[in-house]
């Protein structure tokens, strides 16, 4: 069901709802006032006919016997009885069935509490009246037929009403609805010309305060996120290219020359080691294509790993890769209420993986010992900086370092394939942290700055 239709169904069961409810209350009401009024009419043609039988006529028993109720103004089914202060029957003109009714009532009427009840033939009231002393009950019953006529009238009037109200509400609800959705009809047209080669469009936010608004932001900043992921994957698949085409058709060259041209062994061991450089060159492209897909894909485990045995492993390898650059390495104070040294939560081998390129990239471009301080920035935080000696970074390397397979100038001439870095800040990011690099304040050369949550 679409929601214009939903919104219809709600809108028109909720009126007709309210109005059950309120035409109940008038009829409650309005029955209530037709009681009252009736009871008090009873009531009076009680209070008259006392008047008459007791107080003027003394209980006559001529004139008991001549009393008819047309003597005083009637009403239709009018049920008259008297009964002395004993409760023996002086007069009535009700039939068996209200006669029974009213002796069964007598212990109820009181003086000054007329009683009122009702039975399948009427209304009956019944009061206590004084006469020299004695107290004497009357009941007076009858039909109010006006007052149920008038309530009749009252239902149809409602019934037909509440009719025509609800189907004014069924068209008003889809009004209404169609006029809400409208903001959303104007989305959907929107989002519907947005395609993958036209993601630079964005929906109109509006007015930009109600949710429709807020939905087009939403989906905006969807947008945003992407086409630069679009951007990204552009730039990845091209530099992809570039650096598989070159070592392969490096090797293609090398080996056609081979079997052309080779024909001592000495020339085929030469060409040989070419290829193999340049299989090697691919191992290493394809291995760090997958550490980026198994960063993208890793989840996080949540396992409490010590930064500083990750950070020791990855030096280990470095010293063994650049035995002749240094690394001077340092410590921080761990805060007194620290009783887990430099721990974090994640994946170790992830972590060290990301160190070692941030170690790597430092090494490979710094002819000078590298310095590496790991320390906490706040009770909550480690920082982990990393400050080489190279030729540093211009402004737009600084902001693309982090895209897979980009390298700026400084790097097209030195081994690597622009996938370090990349890899280092999804595992960062992974691991609720952050990375960014600056230039070095003293000196030429680079500072990595990584920031991670330490465990509490």
């Amino acid at each position: 069901m679409l929601i214009r239709a939903r919104l219809t169904l709600r809108f028109t069961l909720l009126v007709l709802v309210i109005q059950l409810l309120f035409a109940g209350f008038v009829y409650w009401l309005f029955s209530s006032a037709r009681e009252q009024r009736f009871a008090g009419q009873l009531e009076a043609e009680a209070g008259l006919s006392a008047r008459l039988l007791v107080r003027q006529a003394h209980l006559n028993p001529t004139i008991l016997r001549t009393f008819r109720p047309r003597n005083v103004p009637s009403m239709a089914g009018e049920q008259l009885s008297v009964f002395d202060p004993d409760g023996r029957l002086l007069y009535t003109s009700a039939d068996a069935q209200s006669l029974v009714l009213h002796r069964a009532n007598l212990p109820s009427i009181r003086p000054a509490r007329p009683a009122f009840f009702q039975d399948e033939e009427g209304e009956t009231v019944g009061i206590s009246f004084l006469d020299e002393g004695r107290y004497y009950t009357v009941f007076a019953g009858g039909v109010d037929e006006d007052g149920f006529q008038l309530l009749e009238r009252l239902q149809l009037i409602l019934l037909v009403a509440n009719i025509g109200a609800l189907a004014l509400s069924v068209l008003a609800g889809r009004y209404f609805a169609g006029q809400a959705l409208a903001p959303m009809g104007a989305v959907v047209s929107q989002v519907r010309r947005i395609s993958a080669e036209s993601l630079s469009l964005r929906l109109s936010e509006g007015n930009g305060t109600d949710e429709i608004a807020e939905l087009a932001a939403t989906f905006n900043q969807m947008l945003d996120r992407l086409q630069s992921a679009f951007a990204t994957q552009s730039s990845f698949v091209a530099h992809a290219s570039h650096e598989l085409r070159t070592p392969l058709t490096t090797l293609l060259g090398t080996l056609e020359t081979a079997t052309d041209y080779d024909r001592t062994l000495p020339d085929a061991q030469e060409s040989m080691a070419v290829a193999v450089q340049e299989i090697r060159k691919l191992i290493g492209l394809a291995n760090g294509l997958l550490a980026l897909a198994r960063a993208d894909e890793s989840t996080f485990t949540g396992e409490t790993v010590q930064l500083d045995e990750c950070l020791l492993q990855a030096m280990a390898y470095c010293r063994a890769h650049y035995p002749t650059q240094p690394v001077h390495f340092a410590l921080g104070d761990i805060p007194e209420a620290t009783d887990s040294g430099y721990a974090v939560r994640g994946n170790e081998q992830l972590l060290t993986t990301a160190l070692l390129n941030v170690l790597d990239n430092a090494l490979k471009f710094s002819g000078q010992p590298v310095r590496v301080t790991l320390e906490y920035a706040t009770a909550n935080q480690l920082q982990l900086t990393v400050e080489d000696h190279g030729p540093g970074l211009t402004e737009e390397e600084q902001q693309r370092a982090f895209e897979p397979l980009y390298r700026g100038p400084s790097g097209q001439h030195r081994p690597g394939h622009g996938i370090g870095l990349a890899v280092t800040h999804k595992v960062v990011a992974l691991h609720g942290g952050q990375i960014h690099l600056r230039p070095a304040s003293t000196h030429v050369g680079t500072v990595a700055v990584l920031v991670l949550p330490a465990v509490a």
